[in-house]
């Protein structure tokens, strides 16, 4: 696949300004959002991109003398061309232009939507059924890719003629993040007014680099957490800021007790069976040894099962389409919750409050990455996404334990530096194999990387900001059928059932 010769930083793709002039970090509301599955980069973007089209057709359409409106159409380009229909990105689009937003969109739409044009031949959009074919007007163009990013995509309406009446062009940069290419050449973030006010609002302890996060942790003798904190007061009240970090972690704690509670095979053709509901019975003893091991006290790894328990839950959550949270991406939605969930029923004094440091510090560690690296699986492989969510759980739980800074920010090194050259292969472009069993294992690692720290005095050879410029190299070194193209690895190597 042809890759864009074009390559910006990462923190332009954010939607941001260069690092050095950033006017704050990115926040917890931007590192953590609530979405469907089963992708954060082909799915939540997309959707995302599609509703701010068809909202702005639905406006222009309403002035007088307007156009009518006889057809859209939808090219996807680069990775969403590649693995656009195991990741339901054409299902995204079409949610998107009917006016649903992912944090809301219920399961029962999302499951109507594909039948509705299979059966009707329309599909809602800018508040009239339009005619519409998944076979005419979606084109996959894996061979093709834009100049800004490999996940392009383009939207285009057209009068029943023809003609042109408007032409969108959007590129979904992972964790739900969307920049759109300006008429001016100019590429700008996709965020409400609302959002862009918050971004306006100067931190008072701003950082780009861990060791700049670091710097302003001990001159204002600060955890990362509180550092995190002070940022997000500056623009919304203590109230605000933690009404959302409780809705996250109910939203994430829905999700492993759905995901506990379903059984059947995933969708998409790979007769991949849930494991969650029949794991969680063997924990809890109604049936296996795993249980009665686990119960009598007999296993002291015992409580690594239940990790997996809720790493499972949510990404065949995920893998459904269902509700998750983006953590920060679809595909790694399931290392923070599980890791969160060993928090909050294994360690003795564990609070509420706590919790709230967790998905804080963590999203100091997600926003590092973001802005200094990627954390799409298209750009820099499965490291940029599981590596990144392991990175995050282990600094949020570093810090929860009553970690210093130092030792939050080896705890986040060693957890990313041991996921290096994870290359993103998933089979039939479906985010199952080996997408699922991946979270359980990283999110082992973030424990294992948050206690390593723990019993050290945060002293390490390899910094944080090392492993990520070092993730970002070889990101850009791997080839692109490592990145989210199902073109090598695994995508190419186990047979489709």
């Amino acid at each position: 696949m042809s890759k864009p010769d074009l390559v910006l930083p990462a923190a332009v793709v954010a939607g941001q300004a260069p690092a050095a002039c950033a006017p704050r970090p990115l926040s917890v509301f931007d590192i953590f959002r609530v979405g469907i599955g089963p992708s954060s980069s082909h799915t939540v973007g997309p959707m995302r991109a599609a509703f701010v089209f068809a909202r702005r057709l639905t406006e222009q359409l309403a002035a007088p003398a307007a156009p009518t409106l006889g057809r859209v159409t939808v090219d996807l380009y680069g990775s969403l061309g590649a693995t656009g229909r195991g990741h339901a990105t054409d299902r995204a689009v079409l949610l998107g232009l009917a006016g649903h937003k992912p944090e809301s969109v219920s399961s029962a739409v999302v499951a109507a939507a594909l039948p509705h044009v299979g059966q009707t031949g329309t599909t809602p959009v800018a508040g009239r059924e339009i005619p519409f074919s998944m076979e005419d007007d979606v084109r996959f163009l894996p061979g093709t890719c834009l100049d800004y990013h490999v996940n392009g995509l383009r939207l285009t309406a057209l009068t029943p003629a023809g003609e042109q009446i408007a032409v969108g062009t959007f590129y979904s940069v992972g964790g739900g993040f969307v920049m759109e290419e300006g008429p001016d050449g100019q590429y700008v973030a996709l965020a409400s007014e609302t959002t862009r006010a918050v971004h306006a609002i100067a931190a008072p302890y701003p950082f780009s680099t861990a060791d700049e996060l670091l710097t302003v942790c001990e001159r204002a003798g600060l955890g990362v957490a509180d550092i995190v904190r002070a940022n997000e007061e500056a623009a919304r009240s203590a109230t605000e800021v933690d009404a959302y970090l409780d809705h996250i972690r109910a939203v994430m704690e829905q999700c492993i007790e759905d995901g506990c509670s379903t059984q059947g095979v995933l969708p998409g053709g790979l007769n991949v069976t849930r494991r969650a509901a029949a794991l969680r019975a063997q924990l809890t003893g109604r049936r296996g040894d795993a249980g009665a091991s686990w119960q009598s006290g007999n296993d002291p790894l015992a409580g690594i099962d239940w990790v997996n328990l809720y790493a499972l839950a949510v990404n065949e959550e995920n893998a459904a389409g269902h509700r998750v949270v983006t953590a920060p991406t679809n595909g790694a939605a399931g290392v923070v919750p599980a890791v969160l969930q060993y928090y909050l029923r294994f360690v003795p004094g564990a609070s509420d409050a706590g919790a709230r440091r967790f998905l804080l510090a963590a999203t100091a560690i997600g926003a590092l990455i973001k802005t200094n690296a990627s954390i799409a699986g298209a750009e820099v492989g499965c490291q940029g996404e599981v590596g990144s969510a392991s990175a995050m759980a282990a600094g949020g739980l570093a810090d929860a334990l009553g970690g210093t800074a130092r030792q939050v920010e080896n705890a986040a090194e060693i957890a990313m530096e041991h996921s290096l050259g994870l290359t993103c292969d998933p089979v039939a472009g479906l985010v199952q194999i080996p997408c699922i069993e991946r979270n359980a294992i990283a999110a082992v690692k973030a424990i294992n990387a948050a206690r390593m720290a723990l019993w050290g005095d945060g002293r390490h050879a390899v910094s944080l900001d090392t492993v990520i410029e070092t993730m970002r190299q070889t990101g850009v070194d791997m080839l692109s059928k490592y990145k989210e193209t199902s073109l090598g690895g695994l995508a190419v190597n186990v047979v489709e059932c």
